[in-house]
């Protein structure tokens, strides 16, 4: 091997070798599966999270097996989220005993859009419609004289008010 420094040299980059192997690139994909994000990854894999970011740099399958499996993640997410928020129904059994004599009968089981996960989804989807926050532009250009006084009479009594109470 060449010394380090000789700008001659091919392949003198410096640093360790790298422990990366071609089969690591599935490992990933299913353990961002099971939702596993860079610092699980690095502690899976024995190494460094910046390491992981070198290998998605440097070995396009794992980029793109870590990619595709936080998408398939993030879309069954995201699929049951929208079916927690709007309702869902699904095929199941009911085994009962009565007297020794066991019946199985199949049945539709019906969940109940639930708030939350509406207003989760919504605030997500559409932040400007549903965040808490809204921002308004208030302008005063089109009010009269007269409508500007009234409104700096009530902030002043509001302003009195509060530190009267406050």
């Amino acid at each position: 091997m060449a010394p380090k420094g000789n700008k001659n040299a091919l392949g003198n980059s410096g640093g360790r070798p790298t422990e990366y192997k071609p089969e690591y690139a599935e490992q990933a994909r299913k353990l961002t599966l099971l939702g596993a994000i860079i610092p699980e990854l690095a502690d899976f894999f024995e190494v460094s999270n910046q390491t992981i970011h070198n290998w998605r740099k440097q070995h396009s399958e794992f980029f793109d097996a870590i990619k595709k499996g936080k998408e398939i993640a993030d879309a069954n997410v995201a699929r049951r989220l929208y079916e927690r928020a709007t309702g869902y129904s699904h095929k199941d059994v009911h085994i009962s005993n009565y007297q020794g004599d066991i019946t199985v009968t199949e049945i539709t089981k019906q969940y109940p859009p639930e708030t939350a996960a509406a207003i989760f989804w919504l605030k997500n989807r559409q932040p400007q419609k549903w965040r808490e926050k809204q921002d308004l532009a208030l302008t005063f250009e089109n009010l009269s004289d007269e409508q500007l006084d009234i409104l700096v009479k009530k902030l002043i009594n509001n302003i009195s008010d509060e530190s009267e109470n406050g």
